[in-house]
């Protein structure tokens, strides 16, 4: 834990302090910001307060009271609920404006972690809780050069063999076919001999398959790939150790086949779309205007909507991007959620809007961006055209 950068984002940010809750460890984000650590036996309530300004304080239950030795500042105990109400006063004493895992009306979902019964006992001793949601992109998202230089060698190994798929699925169709889960097996096995891990997938959906956004081949359901089909492939992964940074991509292509009109069409507006956000999220970062994960959203799902095809982009325009393949940084997105979380420098998330049509086919454009001061960048290769095998 970095106490000082701690306390000077919450100067920055004018708040009195930061309060830190766990019970049962329901709140995973205050463990790794806290550098606690996992696997800890906690069965009693604990609370930690980083002030603005001076020494920290901790409160602990007497029979778990070393829970929280390893972190700097003073200590109280507790055994009764009423000795925790009187002390937790004392915890937060001469603080008024509070940050915690928590979010106004649950709009940012991912870091309302601390229960509502918990926040009205805050606010009963004359509390402003605000969201924290800033303070734990800053610490849970912001990258270190190593780890967005391990971005990049994913990045480029995985870009080879995507490149290679699309080449086998060429040969396959050619002597008779294949189908989707056998491509998992393949790029699955090709990630695998570039010391590539990952989290579930990869995705291959052909048809009709590729209009399920999250869809997943499994060896008993698994479609045929074949001359005249359609084919998504959905690819994520990082190199083996633990907190390396995640590359995420999605591209799409006819077998056999040039595009139909629909097929083109489709796949323009969503190029264009991916772009749009691009270029907003560069020119902000290029002039250093602050820029939320809901205005690079807009800036994709309003393409989409002069389009005329609006209802058919049924998810946000990209995710955070780090150690885990979904981070806790700011996602593009102003339809699942109003997400007003700002996209920080040395941070990496996905651009990947998408248009779906049930029955026919999808196409989702997926890049990732990284962000540091005064530049954002696409990380990988940009896709213009349907891939054709």
């Amino acid at each position: 834990m970095d106490l000082a950068a701690i306390q000077a984002a919450l100067r920055d940010q004018q708040l009195d302090g930061w309060l830190f809750y766990d019970h049962h460890y329901r709140d995973p984000l205050a463990y790794r910001i806290l550098s606690l650590g996992e696997g800890l036996h906690v069965t009693r309530r604990w609370f930690y307060f980083i002030p603005a300004t001076g020494e920290p304080r901790k409160l602990v239950h007497r029979i778990e009271s070393g829970r929280l030795d390893t972190l700097p500042g003073s200590k109280a105990v507790y055994s009764s609920w009423q000795e925790l109400a009187a002390q937790i006063t004392a915890l937060t004493e001469g603080a008024t404006k509070i940050a915690m895992q928590y979010s106004p009306n649950n709009a940012i979902m991912y870091v309302s972690l601390v229960d509502a019964g918990t926040i009205e006992l805050i606010r009963s001793l004359g509390k402003q809780v605000v969201t924290s949601a800033d303070l734990v992109s800053q610490f849970e998202a912001v990258l270190t050069d190593e780890q967005i230089a391990t971005h990049y060698i994913a990045q480029e190994k995985i870009d080879v063999v995507l490149a290679a798929a699309w080449q086998e699925i060429g040969r396959r169709v050619a002597s008779g076919g294949t189908h989707e889960h056998a491509m998992v097996e393949w790029l699955s096995e090709a990630m695998a001999r570039e010391n590539i891990v990952w989290e579930h997938g990869p995705n291959v959906s052909s048809g009709a398959n590729s209009a399920d956004s999250h869809y997943e081949p499994t060896a008993a359901s698994s479609k045929p790939i074949r001359k005249g089909d359609f084919v998504l492939i959905d690819i994520w992964g990082k190199i083996d150790r633990p907190d390396a940074c995640f590359y995420d991509i999605t591209w799409t292509g006819v077998v056999g086949r040039e595009p139909s009109a629909k097929e083109q069409l489709i796949f323009e507006t969503v190029r264009d779309a991916r772009d749009a956000a691009i270029q907003t999220v560069e020119a902000a970062f290029a002039a250093n205007i602050p820029i939320a994960g809901w205005q690079a959203d807009d800036a994709s799902r309003n393409v989409i909507a002069a389009a005329g095809f609006k209802d058919w982009f049924t998810h946000r325009t990209g995710h955070n991007i780090g150690a885990e393949l979904h981070g806790n940084g700011a996602n593009l997105d102003n339809l699942e959620t109003h997400d007003e979380r700002l996209i920080l420098p040395k941070t990496c998330f996905s651009v990947e809007p998408g248009l779906y049509f049930p029955g026919e086919f999808g196409v989702r454009s997926e890049v990732d961006m990284i962000a540091l001061p005064g530049k954002a960048s696409v990380t990988g290769r940009l896709q213009t055209e349907l891939v054709r095998i």
